[in-house]
């Protein structure tokens, strides 16, 4: 008997000591050269890879609508920001490969021409969860900046890289609606569902709106001034310093405070906008939602002075260690927005643990993630070239 138990606590010590020799080395497995997945010119192997996945499921329609319905089942937005993040992607990869506009720009218009003809023919609310029609809206007209930012992002990129005369009108359209709303809130911001204001809605709209400015010779440089003194008065949670994901049309209720799933592309987009600001805001996120474990990055929804519950928006909680599959997935934009590679190669790392990439062919797609966990995937990968040509640097 004392024998037997020696020999489990040799065991037990001789896997623990296993353990602690090759746990520190167990990342390298998944370690792969940054310009597999980043580069300043040209479209990188995975980026090429991950957007021959999309392009075939646009080229098939009965594939596309078997994965949309599946994104549906659970959040008709996922349906709406794949096409967004998608055609965003495209966008900058034509700007990367001018010779892929003849195959890129009729795919940008296809998406963009049907996601504005269902929102025409079946109401706002198509790409909306059902809540949206639960109370009464706060600002007139009644609209949701969730889809009026991102269409017009959509479109303000597509005119980025080639001109479009059909799109000019509807996107100074869509501006002028998005400004003359946020006009009537105190902290310049419309709401994306009623009396909901939500920080990642109204920084793509500020995209939306300078890139406008770029096209049309408008100038709204006071109302984004503005914007980020009302922002920083008013939408600071004190103890975090960071920018908060969802507050009221007034500006006087933080219906949540940071979350990894809104301050990402938050400060993506006001890079465009105010790019100190932007860049303090990454890395004070950084230091407070990201994380490093045994090499592999991920991220948390909440940071740890600020905690909240989960939603739709932070997507399954990993328990033990608090990922958020959300906050995880766009921190891929911030990381690649600001150059921070250190951080983005942990995140990579963690992808190919977790993230169960299949490639068949020439195509690629995570088996962990859907259709807009991947557009937000390759959009990471390819981000830069129209914030470049907006802003000149």
């Amino acid at each position: 008997m004392v024998s037997d138990k020696k020999r489990i606590l040799v065991g037990v010590a001789a896997l623990v000591l296993a353990a602690c020799l090759w746990l520190p080395f167990f990342h390298v497995l998944f370690d792969e050269p940054p310009e597999t997945y980043w580069s300043r010119e040209g479209i990188p192997p995975k980026a090429r890879l991950l957007a021959n996945q999309h392009l075939h499921l646009w080229a098939d329609p009965a594939n596309r609508a078997g994965e949309i319905g599946k994104m549906r089942v659970r959040n008709a937005e996922w349906d709406f920001m794949a096409r967004c993040y998608f055609v965003w992607a495209l966008g900058n990869i034509a700007l990367r490969d001018a010779s892929l506009k003849p195959t890129v720009l009729p795919i940008m218009d296809q998406i963009i021409d049907e996601t504005i003809r269902l929102e025409a023919e079946k109401g706002m609310y198509f790409f909306l969860m059902p809540y949206a029609q639960t109370s009464p809206w706060k600002l007139t007209p009644a609209r949701s900046q969730f889809l009026d930012g991102e269409i017009a992002l959509m479109m303000a990129v597509r005119r980025v890289v080639e001109e479009k005369e059909a799109y000019k009108p509807l996107l100074m359209e869509r501006v002028r609606l998005m400004v003359g709303r946020m006009e009537q809130s105190p902290v310049l911001s419309a709401e994306s569902y009623p009396d909901e204001c939500w920080l990642f809605c109204n920084t793509v709209a500020l995209a939306a709106i300078r890139i406008s400015d770029f096209l049309d010779g408008t100038d709204h440089g006071d109302f984004f001034k503005r914007w980020v003194e009302a922002a920083k008065q008013k939408l600071i949670e004190p103890k975090t310093g960071l920018l908060v994901s969802a507050y009221n049309v007034a500006g006087d209720i933080q219906m949540d405070g940071p979350e990894g799933s809104s301050i990402w592309m938050a400060v993506h987009c006001l890079a465009l906008i105010d790019e100190p600001f932007a860049r303090a805001q990454y890395w004070r996120a950084e230091r407070q939602i990201g994380r490093t474990l045994a090499g592999f990055g991920y991220c948390v929804e909440w940071p740890d002075l600020c905690p909240g519950s989960s939603d739709v928006d932070s997507g399954p909680i990993l328990p033990l260690i608090d990922l958020s599959t959300g906050a995880t997935g766009l921190a891929f934009v911030g990381a690649a927005t600001f150059a921070d590679f250190g951080f983005l190669g942990r995140l990579h790392r963690s992808l190919n643990l977790g993230g169960f990439p299949l490639q068949k062919d020439d195509r690629l797609k995570y088996c962990g993630s859907n259709q807009v966990g991947d557009a937000v995937l390759l959009y990471s990968m390819v981000l830069g070239p129209v914030w470049q040509k907006v802003t000149g640097r």
